[in-house]
């Protein structure tokens, strides 16, 4: 019988330290501030990069004009190193990512690259009298532009293709 009183001590113990451990665990859960929205992405002026990229490239770079200021624009960069590839990011309004890329590269590899695996769809858009192709299947959807002269243009991202062709509505080729 002794045997007996020390093994539902035992248990009698453990449990009390489990509840003691919960309750602290639930007060460190209640009192410590944490935030469960994404994080603020912070915007980038991309005006010095625009004008370095259309003094240097060998094409007519794009950027967007005329976009509401509910669109913010999150990383930039040019790289003429690299044929002249033009990177210009944006967040939609609705905190989806659309990205604009140029480059004098391989067509193939720059749409590979932009849609991350996407493939040609049978859909064109006619945007501002320019004819753009509908990529899906990839990471990215994405737009391509036909008939830019010395590049590849392409708009992509996380957003529908209704915000993917506000994007390339906006954009102006200079």
């Amino acid at each position: 019988m002794a045997g007996t009183y020390g093994k539902q001590k035992t248990v009698r113990d453990m449990i009390l330290s489990l509840a003691v451990i919960g309750i602290a665990a639930a007060v460190i859960y209640v009192f410590v501030p944490h935030d469960d929205h994404a994080p603020d992405i912070k915007r980038v002026d991309y005006r010095v990069e625009l004008l370095t990229a259309r003094r240097a490239a060998s094409y007519p770079v794009a950027a967007p004009e005329g976009l509401p200021s509910t669109w913010k624009a999150t990383s930039v960069r040019f790289q003429g190193d690299e044929g002249d590839r033009w990177h210009l990011g944006f967040q939609d309004p609705d905190g989806q990512y659309v990205q604009i890329e140029q480059s004098t590269e391989k067509r193939a590899d720059v749409i590979d690259q932009a849609s991350q695996g996407g493939s040609a769809t049978k859909r064109t858009e006619r945007i501002d009298g320019r004819t753009w192709t509908r990529y899906t299947g990839g990471r990215y959807d994405a737009l391509v532009l036909e008939d830019t002269p010395g590049s590849t243009t392409v708009v992509a991202g996380t957003a529908s293709f209704d915000r993917l062709t506000k994007m390339a509505t906006a954009l102006q080729l200079k």
